[in-house]
């Protein structure tokens, strides 16, 4: 095993001479095996080595005593030691975390601590072969997504450091023939026999199953892993590329926005990462409900055809597409839904408006169509103060042209204004509840009357980082 080890190490680059070296030592036999290999190369590859133990006080006297086993063999073979106690049951019941994952959480901290207390240059992790081949089944058995879908990494950068896995080339039938060999008893967990937890079901029911057929199924797997790694880190480079040439991120309001026929440009792999990239920015952590069949929702909805459709995501988020274009919101930060707004214009001045853009108002002696952006008419032919608001229930107008008049929902829906959109666009009203100009898409019929007569001119002025 020794020499396979080390071929190992040098292959991959785990290891550099004069390096600190942190091992996470149990009292087990993977992490008594790991230690010792260790001081084994020390002297051949300057190494210092600390072991760090955690007590996770699960059980009892025997969880204390593990810990004091290998500040025991520390001391035998001159090893520098750091041991402490993390209290799980408190852990879980302020964050209602599983058992397993309340100690991993915790001994990682634990980790992460002594690694910056020694400045460690690596921490080196006892995981082996076995345990690769049983967590790519585990996930196989679980997951539908191809990114998640990966083995225990050989590497990973960790508290300035870097974790490394030298044992992922071998069995654990290799480590146990490695302790007997150098006569080192460890110390045995009997939680590790329960087939209740899943992992210890897959290591007595399917590995040895697999590894019937297969004997050196923890070579492939570990083959597999990297391999799946490797792609998997390009294509979430690929993915990141595209996020920033298609996606639009609004911080204010914490939306994400995008084209589709850009989306869909894209390869499907590509698509389906950006859509993960999408749900991390947007959600502080992922909602256990989120499941694959909202990713196959996301996407039938990119393929839809109805004007406008909106689906709903765990946590309240919110999907819609409107014409061409996607838009994912929390209606609760969203003002799309929560900040209906009506100010009274100041006239002559400057009004503005909650997303940044304003209303200039002032006098004026002639009158001309103007533009989109620009409307005027006779004062004497509208109700003062003028308001400028959100759209109502209700909300109709009319303009030259047009026989009666026209719900402000149905102009929008004319002019594929997205629904999103709809709720906060401006429309400037007289005292009386006229609508005078729907800004961008429609104006009242008020023209020029009189020469005598002063006119009011408005003017919309986008905010400066963009706005309708």
């Amino acid at each position: 095993m020794e020499q396979e080890v080390t071929a190992f190490i040098q292959k991959k680059h785990l290891l550099t001479k004069g390096a600190t070296v942190m091992v996470g030592v149990s009292g087990g036999p993977d992490s008594m095996a790991l230690l010792h290999y260790l001081c084994e190369k020390r002297a051949t590859w300057d190494l210092h080595l600390i072991a760090v133990s955690v007590d996770h006080q699960l059980r009892g006297q025997q969880s204390r005593e593990d810990v004091l086993y290998v500040e025991k063999m520390c001391k035998a073979w001159d090893v520098d030691f750091a041991g402490g106690a993390v209290d799980v049951k408190a852990y879980k019941k302020r964050t209602h975390a599983g058992t397993q994952q309340a100690c991993r959480i915790l001994r990682y901290q634990f980790f992460e601590e002594q690694m910056k207390t020694y400045q460690a240059d690596y921490l080196a992790l006892a995981h082996h072969g076995d345990d690769q081949v049983e967590t790519l089944l585990m996930r196989l058995t679980r997951v539908a997504d191809a990114q998640q879908f990966s083995g225990i990494p050989l590497t990973r950068p960790f508290a300035g450091g870097m974790i490394i896995r030298p044992f992922l080339c071998v069995t654990r039938q290799q480590i146990d023939a490695y302790l007997a060999k150098h006569g080192i008893v460890p110390r045995l967990d009997p939680s590790n026999l329960e087939t209740d937890y899943t992992r210890n079901y897959f290591r007595k029911y399917v590995v040895p199953l697999l590894r019937n057929k297969n004997t050196n199924i923890h070579h492939t797997q570990q083959h597999l892993s990297e391999t799946l790694h490797e792609d998997e880190v390009f294509l979430r480079e690929e993915a990141r590329k595209m996020a920033k040439k298609v996606i639009t991120c609004n911080q204010n309001s914490h939306t994400v926005s995008f084209e589709i026929t850009a989306f869909q440009s894209y390869p499907t792999a590509l698509q389906r990462r950006v859509y993960h990239l999408i749900l991390n920015y947007l959600y502080q952590s992922l909602p256990k409900k989120l499941t694959y069949m909202h990713e196959e929702n996301f996407f039938a909805l990119l393929n839809g055809t109805n004007g406008t459709t909106r689906i709903d995501f765990p946590n309240g988020l919110k999907i819609e597409r409107a014409y061409g274009k996607v838009v994912c919101y929390f209606p609760a930060q969203h003002p799309a839904e929560n900040n209906p707004y009506t100010y009274i214009l100041t006239i002559p001045g400057q009004t503005i408006l909650p997303d940044g853009s304003a209303i200039i108002a002032d006098y004026v002696d002639d009158w001309h169509p103007g533009d989109d952006q620009t409307y005027i008419f006779a004062s004497d032919d509208v109700a003062l103060p003028l308001i400028a608001r959100t759209r109502q229930a209700g909300d109709r107008m009319s303009w030259k042209g047009l026989a009666g008049s026209k719900k402000i929902k149905d102009i929008f829906i004319d002019a594929k204004i997205p629904l999103e959109s709809r709720q906060t666009w401006p429309l400037i009203a007289d005292n009386d509840g006229h609508i005078l100009w729907l800004i961008g898409l429609k104006k009242a019929n008020h023209e020029k009357i009189s020469a005598k007569q002063a006119f009011i001119r408005l003017r919309y002025k986008k905010k400066t980082s963009g706005g309708k």
